[in-house]
């Protein structure tokens, strides 16, 4: 475990992507207890560049674009732990149990999750979005994470797969374990480091899709998010009046998040993938 960790942090990938999460948190935290004025309190007429009192200029309601991004990144992470987590949960459960008692229970399992691959996440996410009236952050999350859990419970699966008859789940099948017993002790330590390589994907895309239901106004109302924060640019015409500063700083802070995750993935990647590794 500490070689490995000590290799992890020799990795430029992934000690890249860490420094890049470190300096957005860093900056949710501390900036909001420097600037502790309202994200949604006008403080100057509308579009207003960037300049001394406001680092990011104003958008079309004369707020700070700063604050708003401290907040609306603040969000974002929020709803991409959230769904990440819901996400990895259910696909870990899914793809564990079918591949570990195949045969029928196997075959309704990987049915419906193929029926969830075939049709596009997104647009259930959107369908969904738009029947809700009131949306709030941790229910767009649950939304993501629920429609955003195939592709982790078919990799994971495929893993159980490879495990189910080795020596020791065998062994511990004849000691009388049962079937959760087996499933937690002596399969999901071997594929654990692949669950937290599962759990950075789907929190880096949960970010990318809150950003884009929010961006089309589909997202959490009475709150700041990136996507939100776009979707304001677009509806208020910024591009006409060349106010990039509301379009191009969160855009860009949803690119380095969701690239400092995958960064992170890939690091790890080479370290706990036998393939790459050798």
């Amino acid at each position: 475990m500490r070689s490995s960790l000590y290799i992890l942090l020799k990795s430029p990938k992934f000690m890249i992507g860490v420094c890049l999460l470190f300096v957005f948190f860093a900056f949710i935290v501390i900036y909001p207890m420097i600037n502790t004025n309202d994200p949604l309190e006008m403080v100057n007429m509308r579009f207003q560049p960037p300049s001394s009192k406001n680092i990011l200029g104003t958008d079309g309601f004369g707020r700070d674009v700063l604050l708003e991004m401290a907040h609306g990144t603040r969000t974002s992470l929020t709803v991409g732990v959230i769904s990440g987590l819901i996400a990895t949960t259910v696909g870990l459960i899914i793809g564990i149990f079918s591949g570990y008692r195949g045969g029928i229970v196997d075959e309704i399992l990987s049915s419906l999750t193929n029926v969830f691959i075939v049709i596009p996440s997104f647009i259930i996410l959107i369908l969904v979005s738009v029947s809700i009236q009131a949306k709030s952050v941790f229910i767009i999350a649950i939304i993501i994470g629920l429609t955003s859990w195939p592709w982790t419970a078919r990799a994971v699966r495929a893993q159980t797969v490879s495990l189910r008859n080795r020596d020791h789940v065998n062994l511990a099948r004849i000691s009388g374990f049962n079937t959760v017993k087996i499933i937690v002790f002596e399969i999901l330590p071997y594929i654990m480091s692949y669950v937290v390589m599962a759990f950075i994907i789907q929190l880096a895309s949960g970010i990318l899709s809150e950003a884009s239901v929010s961006m089309l106004g589909l997202g959490p109302s009475n709150t700041i998010s990136l996507g939100i924060m776009l979707n304001w640019a677009l509806l208020q015409e910024a591009p006409l009046f060349n106010a990039w500063w509301t379009l191009i700083p969160p855009a860009l802070t949803v690119a380095l998040i969701t690239f400092s995750f995958y960064l992170i993935n890939l690091g790890m990647d080479e370290i706990f993938n036998p393939k790459i590794r050798s």
